[in-house]
């Protein structure tokens, strides 16, 4: 089982971490180390936190309607601002594709140097991310990806199978050794595909442990109100069961209430995301939820990092390679009561 810090991921070997305003940490992409450290493998300094060449990045979101998206867009617009070689151009963002693919033309008319763009739906924009690249702004795509390769020049994102393998493992650890042990799953979306990979991961690291049996699945929407109907449709039907995983903290604010209402205590929850409150719960440990998976939406900041080491012709810091990579993928730590506090400060409302 992969330990639950990043300090030994390939993540944590990448990314320095720095501090912004509102007690946020963010992971960036660019080095603390002084000027005269060694450069890159080219002579050419690695991206560092001293002012360089004007950058002016254009973001774009989707509508902050759930609080790990109002998170990417706070970890974007904080990272931005510790820059005084970064201007940013932010978009008002929207679910609506045609709408979103409006705003980011917006952007490329306005000739910004680099994008970075979260997509609403990965497939339905892969065209203009396209068109900004053959515009010569180079795209970085965040998260949810487009479907070719030619719209973005790198990828940062989650691991979705990694929460699901990281959340099994977790669970598994706890019941190895009892006998017969039953888990539940309360997913989210299931026309998501990132629903399916969460899901293949947890069922993956659970052939592991063949004491411990997956006896019931359930899909909510990733809201409060899902969640808690869900949830609750899940106790009903399930009289005994030693460990749930909920693929979402928003929608575990609605399970929990659920759980809470049924008057269970018999087993022990594992989440997803990295929200406040759940980590407000892990801490308290007076409950069912025990442990989270980060899904980081500290990614954005990086993404941040990455755009202007991009726009400013560096590498990053560590990495002897001329250019930045072409995809980074976020490491999900597992969170529980051991190494809570380390990650309070990084909980999203």
């Amino acid at each position: 089982m992969p330990e639950p810090t990043p300090r030994t991921s390939r993540r944590g070997l990448l990314f320095g971490a720095a501090a912004v305003s509102a007690g946020v940490l963010v992971t960036g992409c660019t080095s603390n180390e002084p000027s005269d450290a060694e450069p890159t493998a080219d002579d050419r300094s690695a991206a560092d936190d001293k002012p360089g060449k004007p950058v002016t990045i254009g973001f774009a979101g989707p509508q902050a309607d759930h609080g790990w998206l109002n998170a990417i867009n706070d970890n974007a617009e904080k990272r931005a601002r510790t820059y005084s070689d970064v201007t940013m151009e932010t978009t008002e963002g929207s679910n609506d594709t045609a709408q979103q693919i409006g705003q980011i033309e917006t952007l490329i008319n306005k000739k910004v140097d680099v994008l970075v763009v979260l997509p609403a739906d990965g497939k339905a924009l892969t065209q203009v991310g396209l068109k900004a690249m053959r515009a010569g702004i180079p795209v970085v795509n965040l998260d949810r990806i487009f479907n070719s390769p030619q719209a973005y020049r790198c990828w940062i994102g989650g691991d979705n199978y990694g929460m699901g393998l990281n959340a099994g493992h977790y669970i598994g650890e706890k019941l190895k050794d009892t006998p017969d042990a039953r888990v539940i799953e309360l997913a989210g979306l299931d026309n998501l595909e990132l629903t399916k990979q969460r899901t293949q991961g947890f069922d993956d690291a659970l052939k592991n442990y063949p004491n411990i049996k997956k006896v019931a699945r359930q899909a909510a929407d990733f809201t409060v109100e899902s969640g808690q109907a869900k949830m609750a449709q899940l106790l009903q039907a399930q009289s005994k069961f030693d460990a749930l995983w909920n693929h979402d903290d928003d929608q575990g604010v609605g399970a929990l209430r659920a759980i809470e209402q049924a008057g269970r205590d018999d087993f022990l929850m594992v989440g997803g995301a990295g929200a406040l409150s759940a980590f407000q719960a892990i801490k308290a440990d007076d409950g069912v939820l025990k442990a989270t998976v980060l899904y980081p939406p500290s990614m954005a900041a990086s993404a941040i990092d990455l755009a202007r080491a991009l726009g400013q012709g560096k590498g990053v810091g560590g990495l002897a390679e001329f250019e930045i990579p072409t995809s980074l993928t976020c490491y999900s730590a597992v969170v529980d009561k051991e190494n809570v506090d380390q990650y309070m400060s990084t909980g999203f409302k």
